[in-house]
């Protein structure tokens, strides 16, 4: 069953919940939740997540946000109760250091409207080193291919299909490509080729080539088996210090 849209462009009713999990992120957060005052303008929602946070990250985003969350550290967490309390018959997952193509919020009601049930964006991945526009374009390729999808691609679902497969697994780190599995299973993703731009600094401040092995090293360790915890330590998530 294709789920009821408003015609693209109206403001009716709210179309769109653009969920966003923080964690320690106020040096930007400011200014990227501000550059998606456009999309709530044209009737989308926009619901900040927070994992804790220690600095100002809260007051910042409460300022700006239509419904400011706090739960348990963790994306895929943070992810879930941003979803619970969404209103939008569509949902998209977009990480704080993503910024969305200006008309986003069309675009993906366009692709529901023609019937995906879900998707993601084309990415380039913010930075100078030459392999950045490797990495993205094997990224974009990959996805495509397989029709696996990362979180930097900025993932959006039909309300309803989302709930259907019981929403993100609660893993410490690959909670985007388990979400694809799961989706992957009931239809293949709409891959728009618009792109989002996502911050290159771990790939620059790690080695480009160093942070590309580790990736595909965890993911190989995924698909094989191996505990996410441990991946997720392995990635350098740490436990934080009460």
């Amino acid at each position: 069953m294709t789920v009821p849209l408003a015609s693209v462009g109206c403001a009716q009713a709210t179309r769109l919940s653009v969920i966003v999990p923080v964690l320690d992120e106020a040096p930007a957060i400011s200014g990227r939740l501000a550059a998606l005052h456009v999309l709530r303008q044209r009737g989308a929602e926009l619901i900040v997540v927070d994992g804790g946070s220690r600095d100002a990250t809260g007051d910042l985003a409460r300022a700006v946000a239509d419904r400011f969350l706090v739960a348990a550290r963790g994306r895929a967490t943070q992810m879930n109760a941003g979803a619970r309390a969404g209103h939008g018959e569509v949902l998209l997952f977009l990480h704080a250091d993503t910024t969305l193509p200006a008309e986003a919020d069309v675009l993906i009601l366009q692709a529901v409207a023609g019937g995906a049930w879900w998707g993601r964006f084309d990415v380039t991945i913010d930075g100078r080193h030459r392999l950045l526009r490797v990495v993205e374009r094997m990224m974009n390729l990959r996805s495509r291919l397989t029709g696996i999808a990362t979180g930097d691609q900025a993932i959006f679902v039909r309300q309803d299909v989302f709930a259907r497969i019981g929403g993100f697994p609660e893993l410490p780190l690959m909670e985007d490509i388990a979400l694809s599995q799961r989706l992957r299973r009931l239809a293949r993703p709409a891959c728009l080729r618009a792109r989002v731009l996502t911050s290159g600094r771990r790939w620059e401040e790690n080695g480009v080539v160093r942070t590309i092995l580790l990736m595909w090293s965890l993911r190989l360790r995924y698909f094989l088996g191996a505990d996410p915890a441990r991946l997720a330590v392995r990635y350098g998530y740490a436990a934080r210090e009460p």
